[in-house]
């Protein structure tokens, strides 16, 4: 079982930078689809990027060319790079675990979650 714990959440200006970290606790990501999952108020819950311990990575278009999700299996940590950030950014920020290859976006496929980090952008 890998528990998973995220940071790097805050408050930041539209058109700003933010990058959350995802760490594994517990065990490697070896093997394992790391996602992350966004939440804003009174929204369900999106994907927006997941990324696969070899590197290989898929993001939701709304953050394609904004966002950048990568791996550091040394450290056991995935990253969410987050540029040119909007207001419609702000959301809890979710850090999602799940064995196997596929990098689906259905987040009833991850197994382990963290607890979340608030990103806040104003405007």
């Amino acid at each position: 079982q890998v528990q998973l714990v995220e940071s790097g959440g805050g408050l930041v200006q539209a058109g700003g930078s933010l990058r959350l970290s995802c760490a594994a606790s517990g065990r490697s990501f070896s093997s394992y689809v790391v996602g992350w999952f966004r939440q804003a108020p009174g929204k369900e819950r999106e994907f927006v990027a997941a990324v696969r311990w070899t590197g290989v990575t898929t993001y939701a278009d709304s953050v394609k060319g904004r966002f950048t999700i990568s791996i550091n299996n040394a450290k056991d940590t995935v990253y969410l790079q987050m540029n040119s950030l909007q207001p419609a950014d702000t959301a809890v920020y979710y850090c999602a675990a799940r064995v196997g290859v596929s990098l689906t976006p259905r987040e009833d496929t991850y197994n382990y979650w963290g607890q979340g980090t608030q990103v806040t952008v104003s405007s």
